[in-house]
């Protein structure tokens, strides 16, 4: 069951601190590349727009994991 706090922890924005920066970059980095190669290699197709949209939401992800700590 969620709870009221796990919904204050996802929901609230979090400043980045220290080191959080640098990792937000190399997620985003990281993604743009693996994004770069699905385009390279796959067919324009709905296909090809989902997998570039979870990759978008895997980088929503793990920003969240970051700003909440893991909570």
């Amino acid at each position: 069951m969620i709870t009221p706090e796990q919904l204050d922890n996802w929901l609230t924005y979090y400043a980045p601190e220290g080191n959080e920066i640098s990792s937000y970059q190399a997620i985003r980095d990281a993604a743009r590349l693996f994004a770069k190669i699905i385009v390279d290699n796959t067919p324009p197709s709905a296909d090809q727009t989902a997998a570039i949209r979870k990759v978008r939401e895997a980088v929503a992800t793990a920003n969240m994991a970051i700003a909440c700590k893991g909570k």
